[in-house]
């Protein structure tokens, strides 16, 4: 039991993490695994100057947090997602183009803060039912993987033409597959040679989903973009115009997605928005939604409501990491990694673990309002510019980081990944069938 805690170091534990993670989620590339890394290492040092290891996790775990709230702003105005915002480039794309990227943050945020109060109010009794459920769902998780992915390809509808027989969707449900396939065996590729990764900067692990994902989720979207001759409408204040039904489904979506997966060996939040994009019927863009019998403030709606979905899952799994290490014993991802290594003789207790709630929610409610602050003022900074020419600025920084932490064999994965991510624009079916790059090796592992 943590006994002498400074209030003082404590709060300015909780604004450090918070700080750390508005650059990590600002700057395509940095990871929070990357700064929990440089502060393990760092942790004797601290001990020795009178800050002690709970404190050094506590601005892990703010970090963490902080990083889930601002991660989404370069996904939407600058199209770079890191693995847990991938999905969210296409919608937050449609949005920005819409002249309604600042209200796609200020959506995020909202889906952020809401998770984070749903994460506090469901803990205790899905803790509960995990520690009753974990064995039997460890044992057939494949099986569970293996039916997501059977409805992620059996609910693509393709492009939809007046008059068109009832064939023709399952042509777009081949398409969907040979995608899943396509993207999947590229995943195993990468996964099981990541270790001809050599780094031109050694920051931290490399992560070969650095390529994966900027790829098939980034640039490739630019890419389509800048055959369009994409020009930012000038952007609209960040009201929010989403009915509240919308907004409370998508962040109990989201919500409970990501606190389920929390729970999962190899399953990141990544996955998790799979779930979450079961559940949002409607396509995201324009180009798609001309092929549907959807009007255009429905595409929209979806989109918005994808968002809140998608901030849910990426915050309620960072918090859930942590109740699944004090219930279970497991670490799910690099942060909790770390945090289980600093607390090795210290017991997660019941007051250590509300001690780190309270983190939670001072760093949330930090994180809610920063990332509406610069969500308000990116766009400003966009109107000044040419598109186009931040669209090939964007791909030429995203190929330079993949090539800075991930070396020539990261450069290779990274071109075939944007060769694959183009297929589904061309192709008229849902981008997030690319996910297979996550879905088939988790799948294979486990079988």
């Amino acid at each position: 039991m943590l006994t002498d805690i400074s209030p003082v170091l404590f709060i300015l534990s909780i604004v450090a993490g918070y700080l750390l993670g508005v650059v990590s989620g600002l700057i395509p590339g940095i990871h929070t695994n990357n700064f929990a890394l440089i502060l393990l290492a760092m942790s004797p040092l601290l001990s020795d100057n009178g800050v002690p290891v709970f404190y050094v996790a506590v601005i892990i775990l703010s970090n963490s947090l902080s990083h889930t709230f601002h991660d989404i702003i370069p996904a939407i105005f600058l199209g770079a997602p890191n693995g847990d915002t991938a999905l969210a480039v296409l919608p937050g794309h449609a949005l920005l183009l819409e002249g309604r990227g600042a209200e796609a943050v200020r959506l995020s945020a909202l889906g952020s803060a809401g998770s984070v109060a749903l994460a506090l109010f469901i803990a205790l009794p899905l803790s509960m039912i995990f520690l009753t459920a974990y064995p039997l769902i460890q044992a057939y998780l494949a099986w569970i993987l293996i039916f997501v992915v059977f409805l992620m390809i059996m609910t693509e509808r393709g492009e939809f033409v007046k008059g068109q027989g009832s064939l023709s969707h399952w042509k777009s449900r081949f398409y969907a597959l040979v995608i899943f396939f396509m993207s999947g065996m590229l995943g195993v590729f990468a996964f099981r040679m990541e270790y001809l990764m050599n780094p031109v900067i050694s920051f931290g692990e490399p992560s070969i989903l650095l390529p994966l994902l900027s790829g098939l989720f980034g640039s490739s979207q630019l890419i389509i973009s800048l055959m369009s001759a994409p020009v930012i409408p000038a952007q609209l204040r960040s009201r929010l115009e989403l009915d509240r039904k919308r907004i409370f489904r998508g962040i109990f979506v989201g919500g409970v997605s990501g606190s389920l997966v929390a729970w999962l060996p190899g399953i990141s939040s990544s996955i998790a928005t799979v779930f979450a994009r079961l559940f949002i019927k409607q396509d995201f863009s324009k180009e798609e939604n001309q092929y549907t019998q959807y009007s255009d403030e429905e595409m929209l709606s979806s989109a918005k409501e994808f968002i809140v979905s998608v901030s849910g899952v990426n915050t309620c799994n960072a918090i859930f990491g942590l109740i699944a290490l004090a219930v279970i014993g497991k670490t799910r991802n690099g942060a909790m990694v770390v945090i289980n290594g600093l607390l090795e003789g210290v017991s997660l207790d019941a007051s250590t673990i509300i001690l780190f709630l309270c983190a939670i929610a001072l760093t949330a409610i930090m994180s809610y309002f920063s990332t509406i602050y610069l969500g308000d003022r990116v766009h400003q900074w966009l109107l000044s510019i040419d598109y186009p020419l931040l669209c090939y600025c964007v791909i030429a920084v995203l190929t330079l980081l993949v090539l800075l932490f991930t070396g020539l064999f990261g450069l290779v994965v990274f071109a075939i990944a944007t060769s694959i991510g183009m297929l589904s624009p061309f192709l008229k079916i849902r981008k997030s069938h690319a996910m297979g790059v996550i879905l088939l090796p988790v799948i294979l592992y486990f079988l």
